[in-house]
């Protein structure tokens, strides 16, 4: 019986398991220096942690894979975003007692949605994302941002664009639904099922409709601005101020409300301007959220901002500009035994060489001095070190420098000094 992998999923291997190792260690070292921990939740979470009451977001009524256990009322989700189980941490852990607020992580993992597979959108795909909980101010909102701009910089995403809204607090955002309820009325009928029930439970989603965005009666549909309050207004004048004097920039859609319900304030995503990501150019996005924490039982009116990435997502828009994020590493010597009795001396040489600190391999099967050639040009490896009885009996080994075209009898006391010599400080 041949088994394949479920529809929606890939296996992540060879020379592309680097890009993803490159990926994650820029952006853990990023993090690092705007002083964001590493927080680890687990895989799946009680199905109350996501679908929570009125939710009108896709994600919790199509998407979620939610499991009962045998001879059990408990119902687990497999969770499809990070952000509402990293705040479940924050409030479980008592994180908001710290007396340095915000309390600053990022995650890294893998979530599970139950959505139609295409380029960039999986069933099991990879989130990156960073939290800042417990603080709410201006400030906070452009770090994250600035965060987020910087780290797509450095790995190489120059053709994006950073769009940005606000949806105000709760009295601006409960005018607005009230306007746009207004609005929609009379082309209730047009809409589509999903913007139906959007229209009851949350109309601001109506307006991210991707079926419905063509509409006659969407292009001229109330915009948020006109219906935030002083403070508001105010809040989101300083995010553009401090966006403006660090140069990042940006682009204010007012029709941008972002998928989940639980947003306020500051929304922003982070879009690649290539046209070969088609529908899937949005590579990042987030907002700032007033009402999550106290849901799960923290302090009232505690609040705080994050985003998240989708890493394939990111790696095929890095592609479609620059080539692979980064190739496999060559490697510094092939161990090459040209005597089946000199095997084992061998197997010591290439052992030594990676206690040193060089990326090494040799030949296990016995083959034949052609083959072993052929696997040194198809690893790019840069020397190839050659082992017979003669060298063994002498303790010795020979070392060919391939782009030299030259090599070197050496003992086997010297064979890691000769190494440092030959290859430097790389």
């Amino acid at each position: 019986m041949a088994y394949k992998i479920p529809r929606g999923c890939q296996d992540i291997y060879g020379s592309s398991s680097y890009q993803w190792q490159t990926l994650e260690n820029t952006l853990r070292s990023i993090c690092e220096l705007y002083n964001y921990d590493e927080i680890r939740t687990p895989i799946f979470e009680h199905t109350n942690v996501f679908k929570r009451e009125n939710d009108s977001s896709d994600m919790v009524n199509k998407e979620m894979y939610t499991f009962q256990l045998e001879n059990s009322k408990t119902s687990l989700t497999i969770r499809p975003e990070g952000t509402a189980g990293v705040v479940r941490s924050f409030v479980e852990n008592k994180m908001y007692a710290n007396p340095d607020l915000p309390v600053k992580q990022y995650y890294m993992g893998p979530m599970a949605r139950h959505e139609r597979p295409q380029k960039g959108r999986l069933r099991i795909f990879h989130q990156f994302g960073v939290e800042a909980l417990g603080e709410k101010s201006p400030y906070v909102d452009v770090e994250t941002i600035v965060l987020a701009y910087t780290i797509l910089s450095t790995v190489g995403l120059k053709d994006i664009k950073v769009c940005i809204n606000t949806l105000g607090d709760d009295a601006s955002r409960q005018a607005y639904r009230s306007a746009l309820k207004e609005y929609f009325k009379p082309y209730y009928d047009q809409l589509c099922p999903d913007c139906k029930r959007r229209y009851e439970q949350n109309p601001l989603r109506i307006l991210d409709c991707k079926v419905d965005h063509d509409l006659e009666c969407m292009k001229n549909a109330p915009s948020m601005a006109d219906y935030l309050n002083e403070e508001s207004q105010t809040y989101f004048n300083t995010v553009l101020h401090l966006l403006d004097t660090l140069g990042i920039p940006y682009e204010v859609d007012d029709k941008l409300v972002r998928g989940l319900d639980y947003y306020t304030h500051t929304v922003f995503e982070i879009v690649s301007m290539n046209k070969e990501m088609g529908a899937q150019s949005t590579v990042l996005a987030g907002g700032r959220y007033d009402g999550l924490i106290s849901y799960f039982g923290g302090p009232e009116q505690m609040s705080g901002i994050g985003w998240a990435l989708g890493m394939e997502r990111l790696l095929i828009a890095l592609e479609a500009e620059n080539g692979p994020l980064a190739e496999k590493p060559s490697l510094d010597a092939y161990v090459m035994c040209l005597d089946s009795e000199a095997r084992t001396y061998a197997f010591e040489v290439v052992t030594q060489l990676r206690a040193y600190g060089f990326r090494a391999e040799m030949d296990m099967m016995g083959r034949s001095f052609k083959a072993q050639f052929k696997a040194v040009d198809r690893m790019k490896s840069r020397t190839a070190i050659l082992i017979g009885n003669t060298e063994k009996d002498a303790q010795q080994v020979t070392i060919k420098n391939l782009k030299e075209r030259s090599q070197e009898t050496v003992s086997i006391d010297d064979l890691i000094t000769k190494m440092d010599a030959l290859l430097g400080e790389e």
